[in-house]
């Protein structure tokens, strides 16, 4: 006996499909006239930041929208007024390991002496251990804002 509750001599009823709905295939909806005169003229603002992808924090991301036209210099705070704390995180010191190593991996200038090191992860935790890596850690607020720290000021 099958699981399906007939014999195994008998022939099972398999469903039988219609047609219609083996054929349906989906359709595009077609461009409203809007759309198409949008495009002539260049575009409306409104949907330009539509296609805008903005990483990191979701309500910075909400925030910037709602705003206005304001440019990314304009939300930078400045070195005096920053508020997050002077410590590199340990989430920080892997990215910029991380971004260092393919650096080096891509054939950047070193800037320590090698001592026969050819593993770029090493050159890389050796140039931060010395503060000599070149990159700026952005940390984003909340409020779409931003702070520039340089790796030298966040390892105390």
């Amino acid at each position: 006996m099958s699981d399906y509750g007939g014999d195994d001599n008998e022939p099972v009823d398999e469903p039988a499909f219609e047609d219609d709905e083996i054929n349906d295939y989906y359709e595009p909806e077609a461009a409203d006239d809007n759309d198409d005169q949008n495009q002539a003229n260049g575009g409306d603002d409104a949907a330009d930041q539509d296609q805008v992808v903005v990483s990191g924090d979701a309500a910075a991301a909400a925030n910037h929208a709602g705003q206005g036209k304001k440019s990314d210099k304009d939300k930078r705070i400045a070195n005096d007024l920053r508020t997050t704390t002077p410590f590199m995180t340990k989430y920080e010191r892997a990215r910029i390991l991380g971004t260092r190593a393919l650096q080096i991996s891509m054939n950047a200038p070193v800037l320590v002496d090698l001592e026969g090191e050819t593993d770029p992860l090493q050159i890389a935790i050796k140039e931060l251990r010395e503060k000599k890596i070149p990159l700026i850690v952005r940390r984003y607020l909340p409020d779409g804002f931003y702070e520039d720290w340089t790796c030298e000021e966040l390892l105390q």
